[in-house]
């Protein structure tokens, strides 16, 4: 499969104080799930300061990221958001203008 990414997502999670260690493991659980979705190019969960976290993906297609918003990481994370976040997740939609990807080790 070749590896274009045209769309992406940015979802911007502010966790609850005391909440942090909590919210990086639920990220990090979620990596399992990404890996199984064919159609998610990358994905990223990265920590931006303390309390804020983020969720980076690309896309082929709409239809990629259509299935990964209606997804089980989409599904997990606003089943659990209030418990979590001090507010609702920030989602972003964007289109990717350029790229460079390469072949990345798997992390666990």
């Amino acid at each position: 499969m070749k590896n274009e990414v045209n769309l992406g997502i940015l979802a911007t999670l502010r966790a609850k104080p005391g909440k942090e260690a909590e919210e990086e493991q639920f990220l990090k659980s979620a990596l399992p799930l990404a890996n199984q979705e064919a159609a998610t190019v990358v994905w990223f969960a990265v920590r931006l300061d303390r309390s804020t976290f983020g969720i980076f993906d690309a896309f082929a297609n709409e239809t990629g990221r259509e299935a990964h918003l209606s997804g089980p990481i989409a599904s997990a994370l606003m089943a659990k958001w209030k418990d979590l976040l001090a507010e609702p997740p920030t989602i972003t939609k964007f289109d990717i203008l350029a790229a460079k990807l390469a072949a990345a080790p798997r992390f666990s």
